[in-house]
């Protein structure tokens, strides 16, 4: 019986984290706009369940560095990440069908909110099963940050 009540448990446990994504969800640029700043928000609270959500099975990032990660190795990392938040600016927006990108500036900043890093990105969504997810990522790092 014991057997039994683990899987189950556990089928629950994903259901449910799966329900929290959301649905529905407008194909618009404004909905692009509002899923990039609540990214950059899960991002600041080290919240890798609301990021799954977020991005595609599929996803791949290109780091500033140049390195390549996958989703899983993307969201293993949130829990490590440094204090901090991010604040984005000159995001633009544009939707061609089932397919979008977002491209904008994210100023990375520490707990006194002293900026650490400009980063330029681009991300690449497609909308599937009702709601935006993110197949790919871009980042590129400008500048050296005063500090």
């Amino acid at each position: 019986m014991k057997i039994l009540i683990v899987p189950v448990v556990l089928l629950l446990t994903l259901a449910a984290q799966a329900a929290d994504c959301p649905k529905n969800q407008p194909k618009t640029e404004a909905a692009l706009l509002e899923l990039e700043q609540n990214w950059a928000q899960a991002l600041g609270r080290h919240d890798a369940d609301a990021v799954a959500c977020m991005v595609a099975d599929e996803f791949e990032d290109a780091d500033v560095d140049g390195s390549l990660h996958t989703r899983s190795q993307m969201l293993e990392h949130i829990p490590q990440r440094k204090p901090g938040s991010n604040h984005l600016t000159e995001m633009r927006a544009h939707v061609e069908g089932n397919f979008g990108f977002v491209r904008g500036l994210n100023e990375v900043l520490d707990p006194s909110g002293k900026i650490v890093a400009r980063v330029r990105f681009t991300d690449i969504f497609t909308y599937r099963d009702g709601r935006w997810q993110a197949l790919a990522g871009h980042e590129t790092l400008l500048g050296e940050v005063s500090r």
